[in-house]
């Protein structure tokens, strides 16, 4: 039986990336009134691949690409206690994989990259509806930490 994999994403992956980022899309769109009308695109996957302070992986099974995540270094505020921290996003499993782990290997992975380059904050953003995504994030250790809110 094959084993399921996490390595650096490469510019081979770009196409079933993108797919991907579509899918990202089309399961938060119910979430966000706020969202353009399709094809919109969220992420210079490209650019990601080739940013020695970003680090997009994936998740192979068998030769095939099943899930996805990146981290990026960014500036923190200058009032916050930490510089520098890493920002998670792009996190996608395909449908039929979902339920199995692969996420949990996706962060992990990507909070070793983290913590390897001294950072010791990491974050990212979830929809507020998105329940089951919440309940995965805080049981690898997530805390809510903000609310952010917005009036028309």
């Amino acid at each position: 039986m094959d084993s399921i994999i996490i390595r650096a994403a490469v510019l081979d992956d770009l196409e079933v990336l993108r797919n991907f980022e579509q899918g990202v899309i089309k399961a938060e769109r119910p979430l966000d009134m706020t969202l353009g009308p399709d094809p919109i695109s969220y992420y210079d996957l490209k650019a990601l691949i080739l940013n020695d302070d970003a680090h997009l992986v994936v998740a192979e099974l068998g030769g095939k690409v099943i899930a996805s995540g990146y981290a990026l270094i960014k500036t923190a505020k200058p009032y916050l206690v930490h510089d520098r921290y890493s920002y998670l996003g792009f996190m996608y499993t395909v449908p039929e994989y979902r339920g199995r782990g692969v996420n949990t290997m996706i962060l992990e992975s990507l909070r070793e990259w983290s913590y390897a380059r001294g950072l010791k904050e990491i974050r990212l953003d979830v929809y507020s509806g998105n329940e089951s995504a919440i309940r995965a994030y805080e049981k690898v250790g997530f805390k809510k930490h903000m609310v952010e809110m917005r009036l028309e």
